[in-house]
């Protein structure tokens, strides 16, 4: 019902008949131009058809990408804090455990450098001679037995990946 008086009156609005009159054209002409500043909400079949059937392929594709490609999140960083010559054989430990899950990680000698020494070890909790510690997202692991701990549970894979 609704389609077909807004096509009946866009046919009497785009219609020349009257043209010639002013007291016809004119309102004819407002009509015309309030028709276009509505975003032309009255129009011919045609058009109408036009509309609903892009709005459907509108539709199904937004449906169609959501259900397609879930977000992929990407992994959290994880930090292997050491001290070159200390520890080497837990630094080539921690860093087969990470490289065999297929965690990438940044490896960073912390030999000389007091500030991030004292850093880590305030806040992981330990000593010098715990070193490496490995940190994910911001947050101290500890040492390989940690590590192998989360490993083991479950909680590595899901701090580094997410659920």
């Amino acid at each position: 019902m609704l389609d077909r008086i807004r096509t009946t009156l866009h046919g009497l609005i785009e219609n020349p008949r009257g043209d010639t009159v002013g007291a016809v054209r004119i309102p004819k002409m407002l009509a015309r131009k309030a028709n276009h500043l509505l975003g032309s909400p009255l129009c011919s079949a045609e058009d109408l058809d036009k509309r609903r059937a892009a709005a459907a392929k509108l539709e199904s594709l937004r449906g169609a990408g959501s259900a397609a490609a879930p977000a992929r999140r990407e992994p959290a960083p994880v930090v292997v804090y050491f001290e070159k010559d200390r520890n080497q054989r837990l630094i080539e430990r921690v860093q087969e455990l990470l490289a065999s899950r297929g965690i990438a990680y940044r490896a960073l000698d912390v030999t000389g450098d007091e500030a991030t020494m004292a850093f880590v070890m305030r806040e992981a909790k330990c000593e010098e001679d715990d070193l490496p510690i490995v940190y994910v997202a911001g947050s101290a692991v500890g040492g390989y037995n940690e590590l192998v701990e989360w490993d083991v549970t479950g909680k590595l894979k899901t701090a580094v990946f997410g659920a």
